[in-house]
């Protein structure tokens, strides 16, 4: 396939991205795949020296990266480092939310404050993330959002009701963003993956009942790696995903056909 097709349709050069959570796991991969397709790309993380050392990582492959170590369930600090990331000339093209926490109780021992942990950094943390870079968009004229939602907001389990519930949100606001700012050239779209081996399913992965049930569900018969999932990223985020918007996206090796 010739070569310039190849970076015209799925190239980002010139585009910048910020991944939320991306100072490892999933994130990370999905920062390095829009880095090697040409992007810069904004590591964000809690913890700057897990930023920095991402940035050094992704500077190895050649890939222009720069930290920006914030809460994304602070209004006020994610406000302020986009504006800051603008300011500096790394107006934000491309946003991946990504960031996110796990609890894993029955519903009735759910505490409020342990239910509400939950949407503060998936639901609040996309909303804060998402009105920020949205006036910076339209006035370009355009950019690609994509909100990392999962299966579990169309077929649950028991555990995980606040997860479950949070990832939900996510898919409506999919699509109200979607709706919204559709006109003013910005797509909005939802990734729905299944069950990713990090460090955020550690718990599970140790579990051989857990790995059996995956097994036993999952057509492909195994765990997503994070590189299965960050090719999807890049695909909404490139020209040849222009046309996608509004849409939850299941890459889920199948799980969800059988469930």
């Amino acid at each position: 396939m010739n070569i310039d097709y190849l970076q015209e349709t799925f190239g980002l050069r010139g585009r910048t991205a910020l991944i939320t959570g991306s100072g490892s796991g999933l994130g990370h991969a999905i920062a390095a795949s829009l880095g090697q397709a040409g992007a810069r790309v904004v590591i964000n993380d809690l913890d700057l020296p897990r930023c920095e050392a991402a940035v050094r990582e992704l500077a190895r492959q050649g890939v222009e990266a720069r930290p920006a170590p914030f809460d994304v369930s602070d209004h006020e600090a994610v406000r302020q480092a986009v504006a800051d990331l603008a300011a500096a000339g790394w107006a934000v093209d491309v946003l991946v939310s990504n960031a996110g926490n796990q609890n894993r109780m029955p519903l009735v021992d759910q505490a409020p404050e342990a239910w509400r942990s939950l949407f503060k950094v998936h639901v609040d943390g996309a909303f804060n993330c998402v009105q920020a870079v949205l006036p910076h968009m339209a006035a370009r004229g355009g950019g690609c959002i994509v909100l990392m939602s999962s299966v579990a907001a169309v077929a649950s389990m028991p555990g995980i009701s606040a997860y479950a519930s949070a990832k939900g949100a996510l898919a409506a606001l999919t699509r109200s963003v979607a709706v919204e700012y559709g006109e003013k050239g910005v797509t909005c779209n939802a990734l729905a993956p299944g069950f990713v081996r990090t460090r955020f399913t550690e718990a599970l992965q140790e579990k051989a009942q857990f790995n059996a049930f995956l097994e036993d569900s999952v057509p492909l018969k195994r765990w997503a790696e994070p590189e299965d999932i960050a090719p999807a990223v890049l695909y909404l985020a490139s020209r040849a995903g222009r046309f996608v918007n509004g849409h939850l996206l299941a890459i889920d090796g199948g799980l969800l056909a059988r469930m």
